[in-house]
């Protein structure tokens, strides 16, 4: 029986002195890995190269996007300032027209009121001129002087109705004529509205009144009654 226990207490140390070892061994061993593990990574992080790698190409494009991103923004400022500069230039032509219309109108209203001056002056000189002015009293031992009239001229005969005779009417409507007869030759002539005849002209022709004439506002009528 003690035999058996003292087989056992060997077995159990011996296991334990075999955990122990082995515990030992693989911290050493970890260890190991872990310095090797990092002098890798050095060894890798020192001899990568960037050049042509995905790395390279995500970082060529993010910045490509951020120049044509500043790009983009330096056309749309200059655009801003094309638009303002063109918006300046207007502006002051806008100035200028305003400026020139204000001398313009402020030249005609100088022109106007000098005018006006003139004219105010002119009816000022009438009116004085009319206020000076003075009618000679007629003298008191004057005899008044009778006042003559000329006496009425008498009518001058009617040229018409002593040189032309009224032969006939003939047409329709307005487009009536006459035909008269020259008495000092006996030559007829035809007369129609708005025909002369020795600077009289023809104003109306009718089967009733006969062929009227008119010269400087005097009527003279041409019918068969003068004739006969």
């Amino acid at each position: 029986m003690q035999n058996k226990i003292k087989l056992l207490l060997c077995v159990c140390a011996f296991g334990i002195t075999q955990a122990c070892y082995a515990e030992e061994t693989v911290v050493d061993i970890n260890v190991d890995d872990a310095a090797a593990n990092e002098q890798f990574s050095a060894d890798a992080i020192e001899e990568y190269n960037v050049d042509g790698s995905l790395f390279q190409q995500i970082t060529d494009l993010e910045q490509e996007k951020v120049l044509m991103q500043l790009e983009k923004e330096r056309a749309q400022l200059n655009l801003d300032l094309d638009r303002l500069a063109a918006e300046k230039i207007k502006l002051h032509m806008e100035i200028d027209t305003l400026s020139g219309r204000a001398e313009q109108q402020q030249q005609e209203f100088e022109t106007e009121r000098a005018r006006l001056q003139n004219e105010a002056k002119r009816l000022e000189n009438e009116r004085e001129a009319l206020n000076n002015k003075q009618v000679a009293p007629t003298p008191s031992y004057a005899p008044s002087q009778p006042v003559y009239s000329e006496p009425p001229q008498p009518k001058p005969e009617t040229e018409i109705t002593k040189k032309y005779k009224l032969l006939n009417v003939f047409g329709a409507g307005s487009q009536l004529q006459a035909t008269v007869q020259d008495l000092a030759n006996g030559q007829n002539k035809k007369l129609s509205v708005g025909k002369d005849l020795d600077g009289y002209t023809v104003k109306s022709i009718s089967l009733d009144e006969g062929v009227v004439f008119s010269k400087d506002g005097e009527i003279q009528t041409l019918n068969v009654a003068n004739g006969n």
